[in-house]
This record gives C-alpha cells, sequence and structure tokens, in this order.
C-alpha cells in the first residue's frame, strides 16, 4: 500500500469518528435550565448540604449555592457533564470584581481553577463577590 493512501485512509478514520462523536451529543455543553435543577444536581454528590439561595450565571452554565457556615456550592457544566464543588473562602488565590455585574476567581484546586462568571443581576455578582471575600466573618464570629 502506497503511503498517501495509507495517509488519506487514516485521515478518513480520524475524522469519520470525530463525526461520529459530534453527532451523539458529544460535543452539546450542557445548561442549567433553573434553580431547582442546579440544586437538584448539587444534592447528587452532596445530599446532606441544604442551599439558602441559588444564584445562576447569566449563559446558565454555573450556578453558586450558599450553604451557610461561609461555603458556597459551585455546579458548572464542562461538556455534557456538570462538576460540583465546594469553596470557602480559604480556597479562593484571587478575587476581581469585574464590570458590575462580573465576578472572577481563581481557586487553589488543581482539578479545577474557577474562570469568569457574569451575571443578569449586579445583586448576585455582588452577593459572590461577599462570601469569596477572605476578610468576611465566619460564623464563629472570627475573621476567615
Amino acid at each position: 500500500m502506497s503511503l498517501p493512501l495509507l495517509v488519506a485512509i487514516v485521515a478518513l478514520g480520524i475524522a469519520l469518528s470525530v463525526a461520529a462523536v459530534h453527532f451523539t451529543g458529544g460535543s452539546k455543553t450542557s445548561t442549567l435550565t433553573s434553580a431547582g435543577q442546579a440544586q437538584s444536581r448539587f444534592a447528587e454528590d452532596f445530599p446532606d448540604e441544604m442551599a439558602t439561595m441559588v444564584r445562576l450565571t447569566a449563559d446558565a452554565r454555573t450556578a453558586f449555592l450558599d450553604l451557610g457556615r461561609g461555603r458556597i456550592g459551585i455546579v458548572h457544566s464542562i461538556g455534557g457533564c456538570f462538576l460540583t464543588r465546594i469553596v470557602t473562602p480559604r480556597d479562593v488565590t484571587a478575587l476581581t470584581a469585574g464590570d458590575a455585574n462580573s465576578v472572577s476567581f481563581q481557586l487553589a484546586d488543581c482539578t479545577w481553577k474557577g474562570g469568569r462568571f457574569h451575571f443578569a443581576s449586579a445583586t448576585d455578582a455582588q452577593g459572590l463577590l461577599n462570601a469569596l471575600e477572605p476578610h468576611r466573618s465566619n460564623s464563629t464570629g472570627e475573621a476567615a
């Protein structure tokens, strides 16, 4: 078999494999349709945690859940799946407010570093910013 024919066969095989993954839903990005769905998805991984408030991002790919005691639950879409985490202000290595509706943060977690999140409401963005600020007091009244 000639080398150009072999290269063509391999390239066609790779293209067909990529197309098959795409058309069977492998490149789909999941979104959260509601706060209830975010709570339900979070409860699959953390059944003992109860959220008092849910903040959805404008693109519906991420939800931040207030869990009390200075903890925030996160449900974040990665491809067709959801990543869940519980973070505290101590887990945050960098925190900045963009415009009135945006918050950016980095986590010390090596499996997910955080990102920039845009909200439909400036109130939601400010609430998340306040929850993740390291100088915020915890439930015992001590500085975090």
